[in-house]
């Protein structure tokens, strides 16, 4: 059995990026996430790596953009407001076709909001962020150990399909301490014959570029990339399912709230209430044939969400409106409680809650 440590959540994701191979990092200060920043800061000159405090968070997406296309491993993370802020270089990474890992441990909003945990990123991360047509790999953890593994994945499937992909992960996971383990196996390389070398010769030259004049040309881009996405949908869905084997009442939560949801369905099933859970660990690629196979087989469905109901409509599209969805969330920072979630559960039961 691989030996444990006790770490916080933002420390371990950012020992995690360290021995994925990750040797540049540029941030920015901003609760709840500065202590990824502050971990690298003291790390990365010990193992000869790159950490720079930029100027402004809109500098550090950019720092990233030349780094990722010399073919080297990159992260950036922030929170919230500062994830707005790197929008616009988030699509031209997406744009140029070049891979990263973005980290954002979220915190209330919209504008400054608050420090406290939430998931009012959601539209954010799985609809785009910046413009353009794009996606983005986006990992949920619900453990400090997910915030491990998934790190480990996120620079894997960012390298396997040349794009970035985000770790979306809250102030609550950031900040919590657990055991993890750091065996994370053997580190995947990707060749790169894209990255540029620095040659002074036109011949071999590569250029990254995500500026194209002729619109058949950037067509063209956009078809090919997603022609890839469609790839990324088949093949890297990654969910959890929990006590669905006769549930009559399908929980989809992700992260934090999908970990207090456990708690709920424990206290609910002892009520009678038959009810599980699916969770998404991707939410883009989106569980989409899971859910859909489950609405034959419950009565109903209800998205827990620290939110304002962002995964709802999604939950709908995926079992194509078969079930009636019904939601529960707390918003601005406030976490939600494993008897709150019951009581909904209850009036979901006795027929008295609306449906979203």
């Amino acid at each position: 059995m691989a030996e444990k440590v006790l770490m916080k959540g933002n420390e371990a994701l950012a020992e995690a990026a360290i021995m994925s191979g990750c040797m540049h990092y540029f941030g920015y200060p901003i609760t709840p996430q500065t202590e990824v920043a502050a971990y690298m800061s003291k790390r990365m000159p010990k193992i000869g790596g790159v950490f720079l405090q930029a100027e402004s968070e809109v500098a550090a997406i950019n720092m990233v953009i030349g780094v990722s296309a010399c073919g080297k491993r990159v992260m950036t993370s922030s929170s919230s407001p500062g994830i707005s802020l790197k929008s616009e270089g988030i699509s031209y990474l997406a744009g140029c076709e070049l891979p990263a890992l973005i980290v954002n441990v979220q915190r209330g909003g919209p504008g400054l909001g608050g420090i406290q945990p939430s998931q009012s990123d959601y539209f954010q991360a799985i609809k785009g962020g910046g413009h353009g047509d794009y996606h983005l790999i986006v990992l949920a953890p619900a453990s400090v150990q997910e915030m491990v593994d998934l790190t480990f994945k996120g620079f894997d499937l960012a390298d396997k399909y040349r794009m970035p992909s985000m770790i979306l992960a809250d102030g609550t996971l950031g900040q919590m301490m657990e055991p993890v383990s750091l065996d994370l196996g053997e580190v995947k390389k990707y060749d790169k014959p894209w990255a540029t070398t620095g040659t002074s010769t036109h011949e071999g030259r590569n250029v990254v570029n995500s500026l194209s004049l002729s619109p058949a040309q950037l067509e063209e881009w956009n078809l090919s990339r997603y022609a890839r996405y469609e790839q990324i949908e088949k093949n890297e869905v990654m969910y959890e399912e929990f006590m669905m084997d006769d549930a009559e009442i399908c929980i989809v939560a992700f992260g934090i709230a999908a970990r207090i949801s456990k708690n709920a369905i424990m206290e609910a099933r002892k009520r009678g209430i038959k009810v599980g859970m699916i969770r998404p660990i991707t939410l883009w690629p989106f569980p989409k044939e899971i859910l859909n196979k489950t609405a034959g087989k419950v009565k109903s469905f209800l998205s827990v969400e620290l939110n304002m109901g962002q995964m709802v409509d999604d939950v709908k599209l995926a079992i194509n409106c078969q079930k009636p969805v019904y939601f529960y969330g707390r918003t601005g920072g406030v976490l939600m409680t494993p008897e709150e979630i019951v009581n909904k559960l209850t009036e979901i039961e006795k027929g008295e809650a609306k449906v979203w």
